[in-house]
């Protein structure tokens, strides 16, 4: 298990020797230039930081103020699920946005009130795996399954060991979940196969996190930065996931380490955007590119968050709810989606 501290510059590079290195070099970084910065890789290769633009657009708004949920995609469309909402840390909610028609729609609700589920879309089904049935603590391990065509939810095998705050990604019809954390924040990657409705264990993250964004990129999976125990001790270690060789590789570490970050994969790059930290929500907005083995700063978010997921549909990444200020007193509404240039 990880040392309890908060992770320096030794765990990547901080935003300010991002910025630094950049302007050191004599290169722009205004929207629609590049600036890079040439720093060397976990494996002693160099990885180049490019800094670029994009746009961002604001969306329908969530029918309810709501942080710490759960976002996941699916045929098209972006679900919401759990969180906390009028008063309550264990909401059933499951809500769906339909970006054709800038609309929202309430769905069957979750069989039980959760926050910090684990959620994928695959195969006309929502997956949601355990979750905190108090604030962010007290884990369940049970499992369930919503049918997008019958609007119904079913119970499936739970979790080999219970747990909260974990990241899921399905690769090749299995469902991957990573990280999270019952009473510390732990490595273990559990694998859901849907067919069999069976567990199995894979190869752990090499560090306990939690609150890891994840997403796949060319059949990979990318773990990146996340928290061990608490917000105080966030991280930019960034590893990626082959499945076909059981492994994890450190590749360049996030540029802003920090947990909580809502993250989607979008034209074989991986964006991540907000998060938090000791006393501040991010606005900061990333993107990395698995060929270069380098990060790009985006234009940041018109509303920082945290406490919420991102979605991808087409050429575009939305971002709904999330909390306004660090921990969960303040939800919100807000929904922006970004569009990258």
């Amino acid at each position: 298990m990880s040392q309890t501290r908060r992770h320096t510059a030794a765990d990547g590079i901080t935003r300010r020797a991002f910025v630094a290195g950049a302007a050191a070099l004599g290169w722009a970084a205004a929207a629609g230039t590049l600036a890079r910065v040439t720093q060397a890789s976990p494996a002693g290769a160099p990885r180049v930081a490019q800094t670029g633009g994009g746009r961002w657009i604001t969306r329908a708004a969530l029918p309810l103020a709501r942080t710490e949920i759960s976002v996941a995609v699916l045929d098209g469309k972006v679900y919401v699920l759990g969180g906390y909402a009028e008063g309550r840390v264990d909401q059933p909610l499951n809500q769906v946005y339909d970006p054709a028609t800038d609309a929202w729609r309430t769905l069957a609700p979750m069989p039980r009130g959760l926050n910090h589920v684990g959620v994928v879309g695959f195969n006309g089904r929502i997956y949601a795996f355990g979750g905190f049935i108090e604030q962010n603590r007290t884990a369940i391990a049970n499992c369930f399954v919503y049918d997008v065509a019958a609007n119904a939810w079913r119970e499936i095998a739970p979790l080999p060991a219970k747990r909260g705050a974990m990241s899921v990604a399905e690769v090749g019809g299995r469902l991957h979940v990573v990280g999270g954390r019952d009473v510390t924040s732990v490595g273990t990657h559990e694998v859901y196969d849907p067919a069999a409705d069976t567990w199995s264990a894979r190869a752990p993250l090499p560090d306990g996190r939690d609150h890891i964004a994840l997403v796949v990129l060319d059949g990979r999976i990318h773990a990146i930065g996340g928290r061990f125990n608490t917000f105080a001790n966030n991280t930019g270690r960034h590893h990626a996931y082959d499945p076909a060789a059981d492994r994890w590789q450190e590749r360049a570490p996030l540029p802003t380490p920090r947990s909580g970050a809502a993250a989607a994969a979008l034209g074989g790059r991986a964006y991540v955007f907000g998060g938090e930290e000791t006393g501040r929500v991010f606005q900061e907005a990333e993107v990395y590119d698995p060929r270069a083995d380098g990060w790009a700063a985006l234009p940041p978010m018109p509303t920082p968050r945290h406490g919420t997921g991102a979605a991808a549909v087409g050429g575009t990444i939305y971002i709904p709810g999330g909390g306004l200020t660090v921990g969960g007193s303040r939800p919100s509404t807000t929904h922006e989606a970004f569009v990258p240039g």
